[in-house]
């Protein structure tokens, strides 16, 4: 009777044992899919902490932002500051030690000399600039030449590109901009000079309020600023789209870098492969007007050459 009882007791033991070893089991389980990794955070599963600080391209900072604030939200221990300052501003800062990372419109070596070889280029989208006017200047198309003529001095009226008869107000970025750079390189052909009676401003957005509300006004703006309060002008007969661009029909385009000085630490990298996850690829870099990498049907190098992927 005693050897019934033992034998009934350790198979009681063993099976409470089991039980508990499954639930454990269970709740590894459910902390591995709620952990860091799933949802932008350090690939081993540990909370990512810490500050990340970037700042350059105005071009690329509506985009960062909002991912920056997505990633933030994820990841409750990490603080992420996107300030703007230009490209050169970013590129030289990064290079400097004084930001994580530099984001910027053009390959480091366009600005920089010897730091440029310190710096890891991220890719993170590409971006279209397009010339914008005043809504209410009548024009829809300019060729090369006659932006040239524009932004030289050489045509100071609308009436002579075909629209109304008013004066031509240039809105300029400073020279530190890679806008600036990459529509002088891939729209005139060549740098332009800052003309008696231009304008220039440090931000995009500043840049499209005063076109939007300077009558005669031009400028030029990446895609993700375009909307109904400006004139998106086709180049050559080409719109800036995403599809043009992405097939290498429209030129004015550039890749969006983030820069960082070596390789980046933990959650530095953590917010940058978030950077081009699919979901943010597909979502986020598309919904707000720039293109996904993947999209791509042909690359650019810092020389400028196109070639077909």
């Amino acid at each position: 009777m005693m050897r019934k009882s033992l034998v009934l007791v350790l198979t009681l033991i063993v099976a409470l044992t089991l039980a508990a070893c499954g639930k454990n089991n269970n709740n590894s389980d459910a902390s591995a899919s709620n952990s860091p990794a799933a949802s932008g955070g350090a690939s081993n599963g540990a909370a990512l902490s810490g500050t990340i600080t970037a700042a350059g391209s105005t071009a690329l900072q509506p985009l960062v932002e909002q991912v920056a604030n997505k990633f933030m939200s994820e990841n409750s221990g990490v603080s992420i500051t996107v300030a703007p300052g230009g490209s050169g501003g970013g590129l030289t800062q990064v290079a400097g030690g004084q930001v994580d990372i530099g984001n910027s419109d053009i390959f480091a070596e366009e600005k920089l000399k010897d730091e440029a070889k310190d710096l890891v280029d991220h890719q993170v989208g590409v971006v279209a600039i397009a010339a914008v006017a005043n809504p209410k200047v009548n024009v829809d198309n300019l060729t090369k030449q006659q932006l040239v003529d524009i932004f030289s001095g050489k045509v100071t009226n609308w009436k002579d590109v075909g629209g109304i008869d008013a004066k031509i107000v240039i809105v300029n970025r400073p020279s530190s901009s890679g806008t600036r750079k990459t529509f002088e390189n891939l729209a005139l052909g060549g740098p332009s000079k800052d003309l008696p009676g231009s304008i220039q401003e440090d931000s995009s957005g500043t840049v499209k309020k005063l076109v939007a509300e300077t009558p005669g006004a031009i400028g030029y703006l990446a895609l993700s600023y375009l909307d109904d309060s400006v004139k998106a002008l086709k180049f050559e007969g080409v719109e800036a789209t995403s599809d043009n661009v992405a097939t290498g029909q429209y030129p004015v385009w550039a890749y969006e870098h983030m820069y960082t000085k070596g390789e980046p630490n933990p959650t530095v990298k953590a917010f940058l492969d978030y950077m081009l996850s699919d979901a943010v690829q597909n979502g986020d870099v598309k919904d707000m007007g720039y293109i996904p990498m993947s999209a791509m049907k042909v690359a650019r190098d810092v020389n400028g050459t196109v070639t077909n992927k």
